[in-house]
């Protein structure tokens, strides 16, 4: 008991302190037990997300997303989701942008053929209806003045005339970005997979659209050729409309109430008018093609 008694004291003494007067064995070290629910052979989850930003995102800001969908069925609506650009699809939203948009859209393209003649253009009146003095009435030269009936008109329209003006670039752009995002604010924006119909008859169409709650009228966008049973299901209804992406505007946006997008048309909406954020340089004149234009020989 001495020596045990010593023994102690001298493993205290060189800093081991109470560990060294206990004799049982360490303990192993603990194993993590598996997650209930999942076994180790089984494969990680899919991501739902079907689609990513083509553009990268600014750190501050994130991806909106958005449902996909297909056409095929009424109801094989959910596909998995698509991330959408911020800078696109959810940009503030200016009705004045709106306005100054659409109404340039209106009139940028009028042309006015109203015309009427002048007293110089009117047949007759080459003499003067009674002399200077003496009648007693007022005092003329031609029957055909504007003052008479059947004479000119004066400071009338003089047309053709034509009301073309044009709105900087930069506020054309944002007002498809309004557009897109007010839909996608409003869940009047819908993405699917392609434009891919069973069968090209119409009432199936307008069913599939009345199914899924789209609205009295629809646009459909894409990038490439559109198939044909969707064509042809759609040339004799005045409720769809059929429009590349290429030709994507600010009238067609807020003239329809739904508008259908493809993944093809997310992506080039995105690569297009990201673009145009950056795209003006003072070393080339705005009246040459901008050769960095994404898809630009």
């Amino acid at each position: 008991m001495i020596r045990a008694g010593a023994a102690a004291l001298r493993a205290w003494s060189r800093g081991r302190g109470w560990a060294a007067l206990s004799t049982a064995p360490p303990a192993p070290p603990a194993v993590p037990e598996p997650r209930k629910g999942l076994s180790p052979e089984e494969p990680p989850v899919a991501s739902p997300v079907l689609r990513s930003c083509s553009v990268p995102v600014p750190s501050p800001l994130s991806p909106v997303q958005a449902w996909v969908g297909s056409l095929r069925h009424p109801q094989d609506t959910l596909r998995g989701l698509a991330d959408l650009h911020p800078d696109v699809f959810a940009v503030t939203p200016r009705l004045d942008i709106l306005h100054t948009v659409a109404t340039w859209q209106k009139n940028f393209r009028r042309i006015s053929y109203a015309r009427v003649r002048t007293r110089a253009e009117v047949r007759g009146g080459g003499r003067k209806p009674w002399r200077q003095k003496g009648s007693g009435r007022a005092r003329h030269g031609s029957v055909r003045s504007p003052l008479w009936r059947g004479g000119g008109i004066a400071h009338g329209p003089r047309g053709p005339t034509s009301y073309f003006y044009m709105v900087p670039m930069r506020v054309r752009v944002l007002g498809l970005k309004v557009a897109l995002s007010v839909k996608l604010m409003q869940d009047e924006l819908h993405v699917v997979e392609s434009l891919e119909l069973p069968s090209s008859d119409p009432q199936e169409l307008l069913e599939l659209a009345r199914a899924r709650r789209w609205g009295h009228s629809v646009l459909l966008v894409d990038t490439n050729e559109f198939p044909e049973n969707i064509s042809t299901a759609a040339e004799g209804l005045k409720s769809i409309t059929l429009i590349p992406a290429l030709g994507l505007n600010v009238h067609s946006l807020l003239k329809h109430q739904t508008l259908v997008l493809t993944l093809d048309a997310v992506a080039f909406l995105e690569q297009r008018l990201l673009w145009h954020d950056s795209r003006y340089s003072p070393l080339v004149p705005f009246s040459l093609p901008h050769r960095d234009l994404p898809g630009a020989a």
